[in-house]
């Protein structure tokens, strides 16, 4: 099931680290819940679980797996502003291919290689008493193939990659730190290193968008402002969204 050494993981992220406190948890519901429901919990606190029962994806989705197959974590932090706030998963995305170099993101920020997904994003929000935002990732790290949630989904392990889920979770939360901070400072080279890694751009998708309909057409841009452009097969016009499900298609599949 893996072990994570908790005493290492606050040695180097708190007492030697950027991180103000960290905590785990064997079981909980969500690790973004426990975080965005506490409301004295200070700017870069670490919530850490072995297993959550009621783990959030995008878009309302379920996101489950075996307890000590993933690492499951969220953060909290506390920005002075909250403009570009839709960019802070992406930076999260960039951070886990820091790490993970051999990943690409398929926007906004599903971790992926070679088409299957790795890991989810999601960022959650609390306005009152002051504002805080949470984003929590859930990693498949030692997930065989009868543990997937999904076929289309991979782990560290049936990858061949490194799966100590001690060492990468100190090199993980590292890599969120100094992405978050470079987000803080609004360098724009944060956006450019996210479309470099971008499975998205050049590609055929169709994206299920808000409120019912379809666009389809190629992937011309990941703007700065987190935006995904599209020019549509149909009118080929650039279209700029904010929100949408994103399908990558092989090149025969089109509009029907």
């Amino acid at each position: 099931m893996g072990f994570v050494d908790i005493k290492t993981l606050h040695s180097s992220l708190v007492t030697n680290g950027p991180y103000a406190q960290l905590s785990f948890v064997e079981s909980t519901g969500s690790t973004n819940s426990d975080l965005i429901e506490d409301l004295e919990a200070p700017t870069w606190s670490v919530r850490l679980a072995n297993h959550q029962s009621a783990g959030k994806g995008r878009l309302g989705r379920a996101w489950t797996a075996p307890a000590g197959t993933q690492i499951i974590c969220s953060i909290l932090i506390r920005p002075k502003s909250l403009d570009q706030v839709g960019t802070i998963p992406l930076a999260v995305g960039v951070a886990l291919c820091d790490v993970i170099p051999q990943a690409t993101l398929k926007w906004p920020n599903d971790l992926q290689i070679e088409g299957k997904k790795l890991c989810g994003i999601l960022a959650e929000a609390r306005f009152e008493p002051s504002p805080a935002i949470v984003i929590g990732f859930g990693l498949n790290v030692t997930l065989d193939k009868a543990d997937l949630p999904v076929p289309h989904a991979t782990s560290l392990l049936l990858e061949g990659l490194p799966t100590d889920r001690t060492a990468l979770t100190v090199k993980i939360l590292e890599a969120i730190h100094r992405r978050l901070r470079q987000w803080a400072a609004g360098d724009l080279q944060l956006m450019d290193d996210y479309r470099a890694v971008s499975a998205s751009i050049g590609r055929q998708v169709r994206v299920e968008l808000p409120g019912g309909g379809q666009l389809f057409g190629e992937v011309d841009n990941v703007l700065d402002d987190g935006r995904l452009q599209v020019r549509g097969a149909e009118d080929g016009q650039l279209h700029a969204l904010s929100a949408g499900d994103v399908t990558h298609l092989r090149l025969q599949q089109g509009p029907r």
